[in-house]
């Protein structure tokens, strides 16, 4: 296996080995008598309770979940997409968990890298890796949602070009050394850099979230790892296949939703994005993505009813020895 960023290694240590990250914000703010709940109060759903945010962040790290990763949600859509993601501003959020938390990967699922200056993308995920001691890793979308794109002053139908000169930029500004864009007529003489710089020369380890209006072998080539959707085992056999043909042992990642159920032995049974399950159905339903070769995968527990706390101790006392040194 090629040598790897520690961030990215610490999520796949080894071809065969998963591990297990948590999907911000937790909360149990799209469970069903949460829902109810802000219906009676006349108060929309999917803006999360963020009160605890910040100690359920730090419990997470301590038992051992491997990263904490944040989407990146610019406007809040309560008529097409009711989900307001972490609420607060990506990178800003990111620099307070850097001073709150200690071991956990800092991570985005994903940045929409066309609705902004990628310069200063680069900028900010090199002060979050800074501030963290080299825990970031940034993730990167196109963007699912049209309607924030005129907003921004931004054309949706070019966000896949757009996308492409985006990772070309923030590559460029991590270098060691001046600024050189040679396509905005800058070259390194001028003397200009992007401060601060990663932690590591090698930068910061990148990965895709989709498809981003790119083809498979373009993600191979330029970035780190695959960010892809929750799909049944059937669907996910076949896009791991495809993404080993290309990328050879580079990381396929991938969040789901738990419906973590009381009864450790409930059946494994689809919902929305994930599965609802017992803990030992699913420890069994893991191992298969990790037999399909899945490195890591990162639980949202949004959907429950159930305390927050609870179900992180129970999957980090009952789940990760199963998959964890």
């Amino acid at each position: 296996m090629a040598v790897q960023h520690p961030a990215l290694a610490r999520l796949a240590p080894a071809a065969g080995r998963l591990t297990l990250g948590i999907e911000m914000p937790l909360d149990n703010d799209l469970g069903e008598g949460t829902r109810r709940r802000l219906q009676e109060q006349g108060r929309p759903s999917g803006i999360p309770d963020l009160a605890e945010h910040v100690k359920r962040a730090q419990l997470a790290d301590r038992l051992g979940f491997k990263a904490l990763w944040l989407r990146d949600v610019p406007l809040f859509d309560p008529l097409q997409f009711g989900d307001a993601g972490t609420v607060f501003e990506i990178f800003t959020h990111l620099g307070h968990l850097a001073a709150t938390t200690e071991q956990a990967v800092l991570a985005t699922a994903a940045v929409v890298l066309p609705l902004r200056e990628p310069l200063l993308v680069a900028k900010a995920a090199a002060t979050v890796d800074a501030l963290s001691g080299g825990r970031m890793l940034l993730g990167l979308a196109s963007g699912d949602r049209a309607v924030e794109y005129p907003l921004f002053g931004r054309d949706h139908a070019k966000r896949g070009e757009a996308f492409r000169e985006g990772v070309a930029t923030l590559r460029a500004a991590w270098q060691r050394g001046p600024l050189e864009l040679p396509a905005a007529g800058l070259e390194r003489d001028r003397l200009l850099e992007v401060l601060p710089k990663p932690v590591r020369p090698a930068g910061i380890p990148l990965a895709v979230a989709g498809a981003a209006q790119q083809s498979t072998e373009w993600i191979a080539e330029n970035v780190d790892a695959s960010l892809n959707y929750p799909r049944d085992l059937g669907a996910l056999g076949l896009k791991t296949r495809q993404w080993r043909e290309v990328a050879g042992d580079k990381p396929y990642l991938t969040p789901l939703m738990l419906a973590l159920q009381e009864d450790p032995d409930a059946p494994v049974t689809p919902i929305r994005l994930g599965i609802s399950a017992g803990r030992n159905t699913l420890v069994e339903h893991l191992g298969a993505m990790a037999g399909l070769g899945v490195a890591h995968v990162f639980l949202n527990f949004r959907t429950n009813d159930r305390p927050v706390e609870e179900m992180l101790h129970e999957v980090a006392e009952e789940v990760l020895p199963h998959f964890h040194d």
